[in-house]
């Protein structure tokens, strides 16, 4: 089943956007099953429940972390992670970068930008993000890489609404590129759709969709 549907996900997909399977609360069993399908990105948001699997599943997994991460967490995952989605301050970064010096490692990271109408997200609204690049002081630390920015729509039936809102991103993104990383060849990631909007998301250019219940199926809390 699970191959099934991570089969029938990636044949919706073009080819430059990459499938996260967002694994977060479900078993072992279940990664191993969509691994042997040929899915080696997942996603979790718990870093007690994503290091746990990283330690006992195949070392060729890329582990995104696409949660709230609180700064006191990022030792434990710093030496594995592939890609952190959710960097929502420059306090997260700079916390990022000193884990990440003390392994003598680089972390790549996308910045959170809060495109929903909802509070309860998190992330930069576009004005905090443009001014926490123009000062530059993230340049000064060498041991992060932003590699893109990530948002996520309104929870809401409305197509309309999470067009607006990946269209907004999607334009933010391209000012950011053309801005601060117009020669970076890294800054190129642009992480917006899950289950029920990834299509949505793909047309106005994402990158890397994060899928879980559509994969999974609903999860067992």
């Amino acid at each position: 089943m699970i191959a099934e549907n991570i089969k029938q996900v990636l044949s919706e997909l073009p080819e430059e956007v990459r499938l996260v399977a967002v694994s977060k609360f479900h078993p072992n069993e279940a990664i191993e099953e969509a691994y042997r399908a040929g899915q080696r990105v997942f996603g979790e948001s718990k870093v007690q429940e994503m290091t746990a699997k990283y330690e006992t599943l195949p070392k060729d997994i890329e582990w995104h972390f696409i949660g709230h991460l609180q700064s006191n967490k990022i030792k434990y995952i710093a030496p594995y992670v592939a890609l952190i989605h959710g960097i929502d301050s420059y306090k997260l970064l700079t916390e990022v970068n000193k884990q990440a010096v003390k392994i003598n490692k680089t972390v790549n990271c996308l910045l959170q930008l809060h495109i929903a109408r909802e509070e309860t997200k998190f992330g930069f609204s576009m004005d905090e993000c443009r001014e926490m690049l123009a000062s530059n002081e993230w340049k000064e630390l060498k041991n992060v890489r932003i590699c893109g920015l990530m948002g996520m729509a309104t929870n809401t039936d409305n197509i309309e609404q999470i067009k607006t809102e990946f269209c907004s991103l999607n334009k933010f993104f391209q000012e950011v590129k053309s801005t601060w990383f117009a020669h970076d060849e890294s800054f190129r990631e642009l992480s917006m759709g899950m289950s029920h909007d990834y299509h949505e998301a793909v047309a106005f250019g994402s990158t890397l969709i994060r899928v879980g219940s559509k994969i999974f199926g609903e999860r067992s809390y």
